[in-house]
């Protein structure tokens, strides 16, 4: 019996260790099918987001505009004005104006009559010196005629030479007397003379600030202001910069706010200084007359200032707000970056970009203005602006 049950007991533990063993393979097998599970659910859901995050990212058109050679050109704006105002007063002592014969936009000729100015007193005081004048060249020919008489005498013994001189000295004072009327003469009849307001050159008659009745004097202000030959030009202030690549002589487009008109002119005179206020200095045009060039009108300018290699983009590719223009650029992590440019010339080839990007960048081509700095976007380039 002892035997049997020893034999008995050893037969359960052994079941009973084949069944703990089963039950913990069957365990580990679990285990293992749901760490299984688990990664294939991580990399499941690792796929999706990757695959929303690319159908998130917008696709773009990108340039690489690299350096075209391209016209420089400085753009302007500034005031019309005459090349040489020339201001037209009274010269004289004044009076009350009788007559103005010419207005504004009148042409006239070098010399020629603007206006009169009374000179009924100027003209009594000449008469007055005129027989102050004649008293006097009696007087130096009775003092000739005299004296004339004692030298025929003097050689008889009738006339002593101390009365020789005497005549001499009577007839010399006589001719300084005529001297003097006629000087006092001339001055009056000069002071005549500019009681006629002339023009000083020929030219383009710009305004008229003179009526008749009106008195005037050495003290007033212009009668007259006119353009010497109707010569006109634009003066434009440009930065620093821009003047240093221009010189006297280049060509200039020139073009007045309210006209389709444009005026082909040559720059005349660049300024020798800059504005320590404002960093600028002036630019000279001269243009040629034209009825609808208006001094004192707003007008732009386009100078030629040579050829350059720059970057040529687009007009869609130029944003600009209240900060200046910019462009968008794509990064190597495909993220949009704002860059601030300056722009030079802009025609129907596009912008020439002066500063800011060197060409080797991938700009944004169009719809920059739907994107944000630091946006993800998908690039696809497109070819650069042809020559």
């Amino acid at each position: 019996m002892a035997i049997e049950d020893q034999q008995a007991a050893a037969r359960k533990r052994r079941r009973l260790a084949l069944i703990v063993g089963g039950l913990l393979v069957a365990v580990a097998v679990v285990i293992a099918a749901m760490m299984m599970r688990g990664g294939d659910d991580a990399a499941a859901a690792g796929g999706a987001q990757g695959a929303n995050e690319d159908r998130q990212a917008s696709t773009v058109t990108v340039i690489v505009p690299g350096n075209s050679e391209v016209s420089r050109a400085v753009t302007a704006s500034g005031t019309l004005e005459a090349r040489r105002d020339q201001p037209v007063g009274i010269a004289g002592q004044g009076g009350r104006v009788t007559r103005v014969l010419v207005d504004s936009g009148d042409w006239v000729r070098q010399g020629q009559l603007l206006a009169s100015i009374d000179r009924s007193v100027q003209s009594q005081q000449a008469a007055q010196l005129r027989a102050s004048l004649a008293a006097a060249q009696a007087d130096a020919d009775l003092a000739k005629n005299e004296l004339d008489r004692a030298a025929q005498l003097v050689e008889r013994g009738f006339v002593s030479k101390a009365d020789i001189d005497r005549k001499q000295a009577a007839y010399q004072a006589a001719v300084a007397r005529v001297g003097v009327a006629r000087a006092q003469l001339g001055a009056t009849n000069a002071q005549i003379g500019q009681l006629d307001v002339r023009a000083p050159t020929s030219g383009l008659i710009l305004d008229r600030n003179v009526e008749v009745g009106q008195v005037v004097s050495a003290g007033t202000p212009s009668l007259f202001r006119m353009a010497r030959g109707g010569e006109m030009e634009m003066r434009a202030s440009l930065s620093q910069q821009d003047l240093a690549s221009l010189a006297v002589g280049m060509p200039a487009v020139v073009r007045p706010t309210g006209t389709d008109k444009v005026f082909e002119g040559r720059i005349w005179q660049i300024s020798p200084i800059i504005d320590p206020q404002t960093r600028q200095g002036e630019v000279r045009i001269a243009i040629p007359f034209d009825g609808a060039i208006r001094p004192g009108g707003f007008a732009e300018a386009t100078i030629e200032s040579g050829v350059t290699n720059a970057p040529l983009l687009p007009q869609s590719a130029v944003l600009a707000d209240a900060n200046g223009n910019y462009v968008y650029i794509v990064n190597a992590d495909n993220e949009v970056v704002r860059r601030d440019v300056v722009v030079g010339n802009v025609d129907d080839r596009g912008a020439t970009i002066r500063e800011g990007i060197d060409g080797t960048e991938a700009v944004v081509a169009r719809a920059g203005s739907f994107l944000t700095p630091g946006q993800k976007v998908l690039p696809q380039r497109a070819a650069a602006t042809e020559e």
